[in-house]
């Protein structure tokens, strides 16, 4: 017994594929008998789709469904290609001007000596300055986690020795085998006065 062919589906269907690649619907691929027009170079109002697409022509510019949960879905009279550049641009310099703050990690011992302490300080202090949060901690091994207390003036010196860069959100506090603190930078107007 033999199957008819099948038909390409989803995302098989290269026709299909282009349109889901598209964030936004345009032209040909807007479906829907009226929408509303907005913009600049437009009367705003309902037209038919096909007042619409012709409106477009004229223009020689696209037609893009900006609003499509919208009834009737609200498009616009633009260049297709210099609208998603705009957008984009727009994310670009969003996204740069909220740089996200990393935690950076600083692992002590019980027994850290002065040398390594200030080592590891002056790496915190860059990473305060950056505008990073430092989660210090100390790490016990087999029986130190009877010097909790050792672990505990190691990260209260070391909040201390950050003080003008940094504040610890809270007091040292052990989770399993840890003792953890964690240093958030200074506001920004601290920057501005040193």
């Amino acid at each position: 017994m033999a199957f008819p062919p099948r038909q390409p589906r989803g995302n098989f269907n290269p026709r299909f594929r282009k349109e889901q690649q598209q964030e936004h619907r345009t032209n040909n691929m807007i479906r829907v008998p009226q929408v509303r027009l907005v913009g600049d170079n437009v009367e705003v109002g309902v037209y038919s789709i096909q007042e619409a697409m012709k409106m477009a022509q004229e223009q020689q510019l696209d037609l893009v469904e900006i609003s499509p949960q919208a009834d009737p879905p609200v498009c616009k009279i633009i260049d297709y290609n210099k609208f998603l550049y705009e957008k984009k641009k727009k994310e670009k310099e969003m996204k740069s001007k909220s740089k996200t703050a990393e935690v950076k990690e600083i692992r002590f011992t019980p027994g850290t000596d002065d040398h390594d302490f200030d080592f590891k300080a002056r790496h915190a202090e860059s990473f305060l300055k950056e505008g990073n949060k430092v989660k210090a901690y100390v790490q016990f091994k087999g029986r130190a986690i009877m010097f909790k207390e050792r672990g505990e003036l190691v990260l209260l010196k070391f909040a201390e020795r950050l003080a003008e860069v940094g504040q610890p959100e809270g007091l040292p506090k052990l989770e399993g085998k840890r003792m953890l603190m964690i240093i958030s930078p200074k506001g920004k107007q601290k920057k501005k006065e040193a």
